[in-house]
């Protein structure tokens, strides 16, 4: 994976022997957009979302088309995506920013085994089809069909320009929902993960930049919910459904568009969750030892380490309230919780249960040291 990745972004160079023409680069618009299509349309909201349905033939082709993209097999995809949305911007999500950091989130993953391990069972509903598990075992073919047609037809400039560059800018693009859309952008839904709406990256992956849309509601063909925001992937669909080639297309219901829908006790912990992690207890717990080797200072040092360990043995209830004291207030809490994530009546609730963790994670390290015991 990491030579073929390699080989790629190496092979964009080689038009500077095959020279530069605009004809090549319309292909390779051409051929990003066409692709892109296969991604949005086929990958996602089809295998991964069962947000429209196809016939079997249709469906085979979906996935042909898809998989010229070289992003591996339309099963593999989708079961892990279906993961993805699962455990989103948790440990077990293999592509998190929040978890693992941008770059691992956006293309390093692919290079880690155990982040690459899917479980097929998550895609039993496609798997059924033999024609599926073939075209899934062979994902490369499509793409090396495309590769191939392509030299023959326009020669190395229409392959290095039209298919490598293409191919390049797709995985960017792609890569980018799992990483940059998850760090900036805006949320109108609270979804308990990071996912954010991204005007730009709506443009550029004809849709999917509605990335909190979709989170707040997966199964809509549908991901641009307003009238403005632009949903190429859409679009598109609509005009197949008119000539039948995919019907009973999804839209999101009323009490999704309007954000009425109650956060569930899940998504609220998740969220104070996310809040807390962003404060490290360690660095509190430095700060009140610090202070309290100040207030001793004419101590010898294990002096004011029994002290310390009285302290905590016993005035816990003490103890306790000088945790809270060391605590980033309610309102500071709030104020990262509103930069990060939708409006929504629970947040109070919810700044309340991140502090608690926040003070329980605090207590924990105090209990655990040396001096307590």
């Amino acid at each position: 994976m990491m030579v073929l990745f390699a080989a790629f972004h190496l092979a964009c160079f080689a038009v500077i022997w095959t020279g530069f023409s605009w004809e090549a680069f319309a292909l390779c618009i051409a051929l990003y957009a066409v692709r892109m299509f296969g991604v949005t349309a086929g990958y996602h909201r089809y295998f991964s979302h069962k947000a429209y349905k196809a016939g079997r033939v249709f469906q085979f082709v979906l996935a042909c088309l898809a998989q010229s993209s070289l992003q591996s097999g339309a099963l593999w995809w989708a079961a892990k995506h279906r993961d993805h949305h699962r455990y989103s911007d948790t440990p077990l999500d293999s592509h998190s920013p929040r978890q693992y950091g941008f770059w691992f989130s956006h293309l390093g993953w692919i290079f880690n085994k155990q982040a690459q391990e899917v479980d097929y069972a998550r895609i039993a509903d496609f798997s059924k089809y033999p024609e599926l598990r073939w075209i899934d075992k062979h994902h490369w073919l499509p793409g090396a069909a495309m590769g191939v047609a392509v030299w023959a037809l326009g020669g190395w400039q229409a392959l290095v320009i039209g298919f490598v560059w293409s191919t390049v800018l797709l995985w960017h693009a792609t890569f980018c929902i799992n990483s940059l859309v998850h760090v900036f952008g805006r949320q109108r839904y609270l979804t308990g993960d990071d996912s954010r709406n991204n005007f730009l990256f709506a443009l550029l992956s004809l849709g999917e930049g509605w990335h909190n849309n979709h989170h707040y509601y997966m199964a809509s063909a549908r991901q641009g919910f307003k009238w403005w925001e632009v949903d190429i992937t859409y679009y598109v669909l609509c005009g197949l459904e008119r000539v039948g080639l995919v019907y009973e297309l999804r839209d999101p219901p009323a009490h999704v568009l309007d954000g009425s829908r109650v956060a569930s006790a899940e998504i609220k912990e998740r969220i104070a969750q996310a809040v807390a992690h962003r404060f490290c207890p360690d660095r509190i717990v430095q700060r009140m030892q610090q202070r309290w080797a100040e207030l001793h200072q004419g101590h010898a040092i294990t002096d004011w380490r029994r002290h310390w360990s009285e302290q905590l043995a016993a005035r816990r209830e003490l103890l306790v309230q000088r945790v809270h004291a060391e605590l980033p207030s309610l309102d500071v809490l709030y104020r990262h919780a509103r930069r990060r994530f939708a409006r929504t009546p629970a947040m109070e609730e919810i700044v309340a249960r991140a502090r608690e963790l926040i003070a329980s994670n605090v207590m924990a390290r105090l209990e655990a040291s040396p001096a307590y015991a």
